[in-house]
């Protein structure tokens, strides 16, 4: 049985990263935003609920994000009956990817771990983090969205403070070689507690 270690943080403060630092030290790593891809695309497993729901979100077979931000524009009650069918598929494909893993640590990259009220089903969690500064210059950098919709992204996450103070392992991900560093410690804490099981 593998141990299930939750990685988390708030937009813009390096999980991505973080998350192929665990993979490269031999860590089987699940993206929650990739297995909604996955779900969402032509064939994928939410394809036939939503379309049942919102047949309007179906374009040439598989889901469209756009047309499922426009409905909850319109409608902020679709955003729950959304949630109602992805959730428990996400959380099907959760599972049977930690069940298929051999690996010793099992990364489930999840953004929004706390928000979902999810912290219980891990032996750990990790949550990466930087100063609010370093955050924002990264987000605006990548020039997909205005400041105006990072502050409403971020404000719609918990303070990355709280996120730190409730997980088990912070990684401060202000440079690469500092943050590798960490993700090796957190990975050899780990193994001293399976040895120690």
């Amino acid at each position: 049985m593998s141990f299930v270690l939750g990685l988390t943080g708030s937009i813009g403060m390096g999980k991505s990263t973080t998350a192929r630092m665990f993979a490269e030290q031999g860590c089987d790593v699940w993206d929650a935003d990739e297995a909604v891809h996955r779900l969402y695309a032509k064939t994928g497993a939410a394809v036939a609920p939503m379309a049942e729901v919102f047949p309007e979100a179906v374009v040439d077979g598989a889901v469209s994000r756009e047309k499922l931000k426009a409905i909850i524009a319109d409608d902020p009650e679709a955003l729950r009956r959304i949630e109602g069918i992805v959730h428990p598929l996400v959380a099907e494909d959760r599972a049977a990817f930690i069940e298929a893993s051999q690996a010793d640590i099992v990364v489930l990259d999840i953004p929004l771990l706390f928000e979902t009220g999810a912290e219980a089903q891990f032996d750990a969690i990790a949550c990466v983090t930087v100063p609010a500064e370093v955050q924002r210059a990264r987000v605006m950098e990548r020039g997909t969205m205005t400041q105006a919709q990072f502050e409403t992204i971020r404000d719609k996450q918990m303070p990355a403070e709280e996120k730190c103070r409730r997980s088990d392992y912070v990684i401060a991900t202000d440079t690469l070689e500092a943050a590798r560093q960490q993700v090796q410690d957190v990975i050899k804490d780990i193994g001293s507690k399976l040895a120690d099981a």
